[in-house]
């Protein structure tokens, strides 16, 4: 099978303006993920027309959104500051290193913010932009620093059989096992897919040992499916050299009188957070699967917890605005960039931060 390969050469001068108010022994012990979202004038920390590279499903502003409200809020941790953003540390910090974002289009999400975050405010941000099939590269040349974003919806091996794709509960695929070792931050994330049916199902089958399905409960797939990967990382994933985190899940609002404090029947019409605890109290069933199997291993994996933080944000979806010129669909999913990833990458610097 042919590779194609995309390369993006860039040199942009920009103002270094990123500072650091947080300490390692100021974030020790406090609970980043309890805490409330904040007006705050000097948000957001980019403007998207600063990174050509970002899809345009996310660039909000460029598609014709016009509140900008939504992009004036950060998360204040109810107990500590989190560290303020600095590019230049960051990427000193990971100079010869590789971080991999390993999951579906929220990952991609994660990814872009982080890429716009660090290259928007580098003082001479040259970087290359590659990708080779589901694998994408963006490479800061002078610190030799990599963002590998990793398409992989489901963590777990399909195979593509003449009869149909099968869904391998119990598989890591050898390309993936390959490029997950020897990385040097690694932060999982999957779920959305694991509801789509119909034509935006993945598989046609479904297998677990030696039994066969045509589709079986997704939450008892999901957590089937979990149990492989972390089985897989416990006993491959070299815990002295190599940070790992899974990305709690990230809610959708498509019925946005469901969680309070609303301006419309969805997304769309949202222009303001939810400000106290958000419906549903209660636990999305994902995430208590989630929990459940990272607290079983017998490795540290780090939980980035973004799932309460980012159900208070109902108004930072693209809604309409994910497609230019073409006021159609409702993406109540993703998220808008700049927007609610930024602080998820605030949150994962505070992690590596304090250790």
């Amino acid at each position: 099978m042919a590779v194609s390969v995309a390369l993006i050469l860039v040199v942009i001068l920009v103002p270094f303006i990123g500072v650091v108010n947080g300490k390692k022994e100021e974030l020790e012990g406090c609970d980043l993920y309890n805490g409330r979202w904040l007006y705050d004038s000097s948000y957001p920390l980019y403007n998207s027309s600063q990174c050509s590279f970002i899809e345009f499903e996310f660039d909000c502003q460029q598609n014709g959104r016009p509140d900008d409200l939504y992009l004036k809020y950060r998360w204040k941790p109810n107990s500590c500051d989190l560290p303020r953003f600095s590019a230049r540390k960051f990427l000193e910090k990971y100079r010869n290193k590789r971080i991999i974002f390993v999951g579906d289009s929220i990952s991609l999400n994660q990814w872009q913010s982080l890429t716009c975050m660090l290259h928007s405010r580098s003082p001479h941000s040259e970087y290359l932009l590659e990708r080779v099939q589901g694998v994408s590269t963006f490479t800061f040349l002078k610190q030799n620093v990599s963002l590998i974003l990793s398409r992989n919806a489901l963590l777990v091996d399909i195979a593509h059989k003449s009869w149909g794709r099968v869904l391998k509960l119990n598989a890591i695929a050898d390309n993936d096992a390959e490029l997950w070792q020897g990385s040097h931050v690694l932060v999982f994330n999957s779920w959305h897919w694991w509801l789509h049916r119909g034509r935006k199902q993945p598989w046609d089958f479904v297998t677990d040992g030696d039994r066969l399905y045509k589709d079986m409960d997704r939450l008892v797939a999901y957590e089937k499916a979990l149990l492989t990967w972390a089985q897989w990382v416990n006993e491959n994933i070299d815990f002295t050299k190599t940070k790992v985190f899974f990305q709690g899940i990230s809610p959708t609002h498509m019925n946005a009188k469901f969680w309070g404090n609303y301006d419309g029947d969805s997304c769309g019409e949202e222009t303001r957070p939810v400000f106290g605890p958000p419906h549903p109290r209660k636990r999305l069933p994902a995430q208590v699967i989630l929990e459940r199997v990272i607290g079983s291993m017998s490795k540290r994996v780090h939980l980035l917890n973004i799932t309460r933080l980012s159900q208070h944000r109902k108004d930072a979806h693209p809604s309409v605005y994910g497609i230019p010129g073409r006021h159609i669909g409702m993406d109540c999913s993703h998220w808008c960039l700049p927007g609610v990833p930024d602080a998820w990458n605030e949150l994962l610097i505070a992690e590596l931060t304090s250790g």
